[in-house]
């Protein structure tokens, strides 16, 4: 199980406003990833995310992407 928080990040401290959080059920990273992305563009939320992190079912943040920083995993 893994959770997907869609955030926007304010400029001026880093900040970050979570706009939605999605329950995953996927057998490994690489899917929960997948499934992130394609949320990322489709999913209907009150404003366009700045970014999005997995956590994985201890909380732990494991993958963090943003499109202005598309390479920045953990």
């Amino acid at each position: 199980m893994f959770i997907i928080e869609f955030f926007r990040v304010r400029g001026t401290d880093e900040a970050h406003a979570i706009l939605d959080r999605v329950e995953h059920d996927a057998t490994d990273l690489d899917d929960a990833k997948v499934r992130a992305l394609s949320l990322f563009e489709t999913l209907e939320m009150p404003q366009k995310p700045d970014a999005l992190r997995i956590m994985d079912h201890n909380g732990d943040e494991v993958f963090v992407w943003g499109p202005e920083r598309p390479s920045a995993s953990i």
